[in-house]
């Protein structure tokens, strides 16, 4: 049976801390909610997904969140969810967390225009609008803007291109808004996993059959569990870093991008991933 979701809790804070999350129905928002909330914040959950959201209130504690049904890719929608949040709050949010995020698999030429055009506006646009709208409730704060980007962002992942084009560009969105933000008294933090045991695994192309989930077993792959996720965001929440990398194999893909692409690029071009 699903919960019927009412917008809004009408039950103040009280000087509790607030976290507003995107994608908070399923995978890194919904442990990233559950994680904050069990440490005594409140909650702000959004998703596209009302029955997943439903759960996602009952999993923390009615009265540890509030719920808020949001397309991030709708500007006007932003207003409203952070709106109704804000009147919960006080006015402010100590943490807004750009999560929400979706992927295609495969390889460009057979990603259709609607594969591209959904990774971008709401991977890229859906990030932007949350940093615009997220704002008055961060400054009034002083809080802390979290953008979930990935290891995609830090060295082109092959079937993954436009994906990886937009964590490139989270990444690149979250080091300018650090330096901009700071006059607001706002700070920035980008997220970065390796491969975490979320729904985006199952992600694939039009027109094929094959799964994300299928070439990294078949590259034998290290994935992570969401908690590994929801702790790095724990950790940005409360930390001054800009970066926080999820998993051993980020951090080591971060060193490897840096400092030797030439053979992170040739075993990349090894792999079964390349494949068709």
């Amino acid at each position: 049976m699903i919960t019927m979701i009412r917008e809004g809790t009408n039950m103040a804070p009280q000087g509790r801390k607030t976290i507003f999350i995107t994608g908070a129905a399923s995978g890194i928002g919904l442990a990233a909610a559950k994680h904050f909330a069990g440490a005594g914040w409140f909650v702000g959950l959004s998703d596209i997904d009302k029955a997943g959201l439903a759960a996602a209130h009952q999993a923390i504690g009615t009265v540890n969140g509030s719920v808020h049904v949001l397309d991030v890719r709708d500007r006007q929608a932003w207003d409203n969810a952070l709106g109704d949040f804000g009147r919960e709050t006080g006015g402010k949010a100590d943490v807004l967390l750009n999560n929400a995020g979706i992927a295609r698999f495969g390889v460009l030429e057979d990603l259709s225009d609607a594969d591209c055009d959904l990774q971008v506006d709401i991977n890229i646009k859906g990030v932007i609008n949350g940093a615009r709208a997220g704002l008055p409730l961060l400054q009034a704060a002083g809080g802390r803007l979290i953008n979930v980007a990935s290891c995609a962002g830090l060295y082109g992942s092959p079937k993954l291109a436009v994906y990886s084009a937009t964590k490139f560009a989270v990444r690149g969105l979250s080091e300018a808004l650090d330096v901009e933000y700071a006059r607001h008294g706002v700070s920035v933090a980008c997220v970065m996993p390796w491969f975490v045991e979320t729904p985006i695994l199952n992600a694939g192309a039009s027109g094929s059959n094959e799964q994300m989930a299928d070439a990294l077993r078949a590259g034998g792959l290290e994935v992570y569990p969401v908690e590994d996720a929801a702790q790095a965001i724990w950790d940005a929440a409360h930390g001054k870093a800009l970066h926080y990398f999820v998993g051993k194999r980020a951090k080591q893909m971060r060193f490897a991008s840096s400092h030797m692409p030439g053979a992170l690029r040739k075993q990349l071009r090894s792999r079964p991933l390349l494949s068709s």
